[in-house]
């Protein structure tokens, strides 16, 4: 299976992905597109951070787009006496507005003049549906377009969750700005572009201290990369420098196409490459390592909750319907195990395996059924499963044939590691043709090996 991994022990930005993606492999041309659509061009550069040549992006505005920004009231008002050097590509999709100047020094990074053509920031305060326009409008292929809008709806849904807003009302600032707009859909076009099977990413820094924001001083993460990692599959931690490593732009665009893994999967390395932040550190490269390669392929994770409740009254008639009423509920899989109890009375211990979605009714579900008084939800919050399908395998006996279903257990790159005949139609068969069952599933399951060696 064709992988893409981040290394993310410094965070991640728009910006750092684009350079990141780049550096591995894909293709700068289709990024032509954005550019016409924006009135915008990607300044693409090798710069060496702590030693380690990395590629740093940098979106700028071409002459229309300055003009038109000109009359602008929500255009920046960035001092150029002095260097800009705030963390990555500057686009947290809260819902305030950075239209203040700038009137303390930084240290710049990179090796350009920050004058007016950088596209931090730029143009018109946008809505969210607005965003979703402009984006419809570039004839993106429909995968990229996909990955690209449900981006957006991340930090949307973000920006909306921490300032009591709906989605439809929200105003993005700096990510509704040209540049963010340029990280999000030139990183779908470039992620496209390699051709990954799967995306994964290890924990997350996020950095440290504190941030500015025009509504009062927050500590990192930020209020709106906090909310977007509780829908994340992804770990965040914190460190290893007192400034923002993880944007909410970085942290979206993860969170939409990204895995979550502890430790880099064991790979083939193909190809490799750095994408460059903007801050330079003394003991750290800020930089975000990809590397794509060929990886063996893996279960399927599931997300799942797991109920528990303790009986100690149940009856036989009680338990033995149990686990039907549960999965007319909603449950996923019931089991129900002999346990001693206080007072070293027998009793019984109830695991209920269910989607987030149906925890709260099967919950109630399994209260009403067994009278207990109290039902726990575990930790566990996934499971890896695997890639199941069903195929009719035909079984000839005797100048007859029969259908029996089989079940096919495949990992995340398509291996065949299982297939099992499934018991009741290999039972109903053997009961008319007064052959034994497991000579049933035998055959069965060896029709099916015999067709998948055929593919």
């Amino acid at each position: 299976m064709q992988t893409l991994a981040f290394d993310g022990r410094m965070g991640a930005s728009g910006d750092m992905i684009l350079g990141a993606l780049l550096a591995a492999g894909a293709d700068p041309d289709p990024l032509t597109r954005i550019e016409h659509a924006l009135a915008i061009e990607y300044d693409v550069e090798s710069v060496t951070k702590n030693g380690i040549r990395s590629t740093r992006v940098v979106v700028r505005q071409t002459d229309a787009n300055t003009d038109h920004d000109a009359g602008d009231d929500h255009s920046h008002d960035h001092d150029n006496s002095h260097d800009h050097d705030h963390s990555h590509d500057h686009d947290h999709s809260h819902d305030h507005d950075h239209s203040h100047d700038h009137d303390h020094s930084h240290d710049h990074d990179h090796s350009h003049d920050h004058d007016h053509d950088h596209a931090e920031g730029s143009g018109p305060l946008r809505t969210y549906p607005e965003v979703i326009e402009i984006v419809e409008s570039m004839g993106l292929s429909s995968s990229v377009e996909t990955t690209a809008t449900a981006i957006f709806r991340r930090l949307g849904e973000a920006e909306a969750s921490v300032h009591g807003t709906s989605l439809d009302e929200t105003h993005f600032h700096e990510v509704g700005a040209d540049d963010a707009i340029a990280d999000i859909v030139g990183g779908a076009i470039l992620l496209d572009d390699l051709g990954a099977e799967r995306v994964v990413t290890t924990p997350l820094s996020t950095g440290g201290g504190d941030v500015s924001m025009s509504h009062g001083t927050y500590p990192v993460p930020t209020p709106a990369v906090a909310t977007i990692a509780e829908h994340a599959d992804w770990a965040i931690r914190g460190g290893p420098v007192d400034s923002e490593l993880l944007t909410p732009t970085g942290a979206a665009i993860l969170a939409e196409i990204a895995d979550g893994v502890e430790t880099l999967p064991t790979l083939q390395v193909e190809r490799s490459g750095y994408g460059a932040g903007s801050h330079t550190f003394s003991e750290y490269p800020n930089v975000l390592r990809a590397l794509v390669g060929h990886s063996q392929g893996g279960l399927l994770r599931d997300d799942i909750r797991v109920l528990e409740t303790n009986l100690d009254d149940a009856t036989p008639e009680l338990l033995g319907g149990l686990q039907d009423a549960l999965v007319d509920a909603g449950a996923r899989d019931v089991s129900i195990i002999p346990a001693t109890m206080k007072k070293s009375r027998p009793g019984h211990l109830v695991k209920v395996i269910t989607k987030p979605e149906d925890a709260e009714r099967v919950a109630r579900r399994l209260a009403e059924e067994t009278g207990t008084l109290g039902v726990r939800e575990t930790g566990v919050d996934h499971r890896f499963i695997a890639d199941r399908s069903f195929e009719t395998a035909t079984v000839e006996i005797e100048d007859a044939t029969y259908d029996v279903s089989v079940k096919i257990a495949r990992d995340s790159a398509g291996m065949v590691y299982d297939v099992s005949a499934e018991y009741d139609d290999a039972a109903a068969v053997a009961s008319e043709t007064a052959h034994p069952t497991r000579e049933i599933l035998r055959r069965a399951e060896n029709a099916i090996e015999t067709d998948l060696l055929d593919e």
